[in-house]
């Protein structure tokens, strides 16, 4: 199964739209701590379904699934990086197992732009090691 990633900051909700659209995306994956404090409005995950980035992608045609147990817990610490490896290799599979339920093709979303300065590439990395394709979408 192919993996893919993508990193909101800088983009509208049409560029991000365009980008999943062109990879065949059925789901979004949120792995994000705290999206219900998004530094871009139409990111957050609203209270209500129907608003927010719940609204708009459900509205697109995407489903959305927010894993906050696949945040960045680490994220205000220098070695963020090794701490959420070591993370992953303690606890990856609980962390990951959700998402068996999250219809393929799917796509870790995040705020950093960048996959190489977000956690989720070590996500990615991680179902990399389990025999899954990753791709970032750019």
């Amino acid at each position: 199964m192919t993996v893919y990633t993508l990193g909101y900051g800088g983009r509208s909700k049409e560029d991000i739209l365009a980008l999943l659209r062109s990879a065949g995306i059925k789901a979004v994956v949120d792995v994000r701590l705290r999206p219900d404090r998004a530094s871009m409005g139409v990111y957050v995950k609203a209270k209500t379904p129907s608003k927010g980035i719940e609204g708009w992608l459900t509205r697109a045609g995407v489903e959305y699934f927010s894993l906050v147990e696949l945040g960045n817990a680490f994220q205000s610490v220098d070695d963020w990086q090794e701490r959420y490896r070591q993370l992953l290799a303690c606890a990856g599979d609980l962390l990951t197992d959700r998402l068996r339920e999250v219809p393929a093709p799917f796509c870790l979303l995040c705020a950093e732009q960048d996959p190489a300065r977000c956690h989720r590439h070590l996500i990615a990395d991680y179902l990399a090691e389990q025999g899954h394709r990753v791709v970032h979408l750019r």
